[in-house]
């Protein structure tokens, strides 16, 4: 017998159940990567996280015989419905066990609470949009999963597909590695760069010492920038904020790059290295007593980048900047002794972006899928 319970996420002993459930249903997966526990506890408290702000999320447990056996959250995000003009909501932080009925149970409760809101079309699974992770895996199950990207067994595809979730769009992730890059491209973007020098564009790395500001300055590029993409919500200054917060302790100021003419920012790139290869030895995603010392001490030790967020303001798409943020990355990587990027994710319809990807040798390795249904 399958119960649904409602969890509250004020109560720590709940939430903290809810959090963990994904580390005991993967126990023994060597390719599962835990979520920082610190990072997940403050996104899911309403007391906590930026997004409670102007949107709900309502958290269930599936439990059989006392013990969790699948998870799920009912996202209404007021944000993206002003956005898109569309009663859309989503679902998330889906885990579950091998059990059609599990999972049906689950995702019966998050629609109906879904559709009590007003919403008429589900997209998922977003934790809590596409400005967090996102995607089903369904390409790629052979190794673990770059730095704020998700993972799931194989099984989840038939449970939502059997559900009655239809594809709504795939997201692609190019691997990078640095004795891929055509020499001519290089060349081209050195001699591209020196162009736009005289036509008032330069390409700067971020300021550390002015890092709350550069992150202020990013906001308006990044939601200018990806607004065509599906699913997109608008971030909001108390979000990127508290991403900026999240991401201080692990940047590498040599993989961000700012493009600006004339002193105003037309775009930017950030790369972040692969905490995932530390993050996978951390037991349940605990940095104390002892996970901490094995992060900062494994940072210098990392051989892969996630170029996490690349572009350029539409009016300026076309100077060719994103080859250069490309290149530039590519040259830090093998400077530092990095050999190996992936570019994610990118989605399967962005024609401009994959068509870049593919003239520097990028290949897609992984995917990840977006499904949606009318309710």
């Amino acid at each position: 017998m399958t119960e649904i319970i409602l969890v509250d996420p004020n109560d720590k002993r709940q939430l903290r159940e809810f959090i963990d459930f994904p580390h005991d249903l993967y126990a023994n997966d060597p390719n599962y990567v835990p979520m920082l526990f610190m990072e997940q506890e403050t996104l899911l408290n309403p007391k906590k996280s930026p997004f409670f702000k102007h949107s709900t999320a309502t958290y269930f447990l599936a439990m059989r015989d006392g013990k969790p056996v699948g998870r799920i959250a009912a996202i209404l995000n007021r944000n993206h419905i002003a956005f898109a003009g569309r009663q859309e909501g989503f679902f998330g932080f889906f885990d579950v066990i091998n059990d059609q009925i599990v999972a049906n149970a689950l995702l019966n409760t998050a629609m109906k609470r879904l559709r009590e809101q007003g919403i008429s079309k589900v997209i998922g699974p977003a934790n809590f949009s596409t400005n967090e992770t996102c995607g089903l895996l369904v390409e790629n199950f052979d190794e673990p999963p770059f730095i704020m990207n998700t993972y799931n067994a194989p099984y989840y595809i038939q449970l939502l597909e059997n559900y009655g979730f239809t594809k709504n769009v795939d997201l692609l992730c190019y691997e990078l590695l640095g004795s891929n890059m055509p020499t001519e491209v290089m060349e081209f973007a050195d001699k591209l760069e020196k162009r736009l020098v005289e036509r008032g564009v330069t390409i700067r790395q971020i300021d550390m010492k002015h890092y709350d500001r550069e992150i202020e300055q990013f906001l308006p590029v990044y939601n200018a920038s990806w607004s065509e993409n599906t699913g997109f919500v608008p971030m909001t200054p108390e979000e990127v904020k508290q991403i900026g917060k999240d991401l201080k302790q692990i940047i590498d100021p040599d993989f961000v790059y700012f493009a600006e003419k004339d002193g105003k920012i037309i775009g930017v790139s950030l790369s972040i290295p692969n905490v995932n290869e530390i993050q996978i030895k951390l037991k349940r995603g605990r940095l104390f007593p002892f996970g901490v010392f094995k992060l900062l001490f494994g940072l210098k030790k990392i051989k892969s980048i996630r170029i996490l967020a690349l572009g350029t303001l539409k009016e300026y798409r076309r100077l060719g900047v994103d080859v250069i943020f490309y290149v530039r990355n590519f040259r830090t990587g093998l400077r530092k002794g990095i050999p190996r990027g992936e570019a994610s994710w990118i989605l399967e319809n962005n024609e401009m972006m994959n068509r870049a990807l593919e003239h520097i040798h990028g290949k897609v390795y992984r995917k990840y899928r977006l499904y949606e249904k009318t309710i």
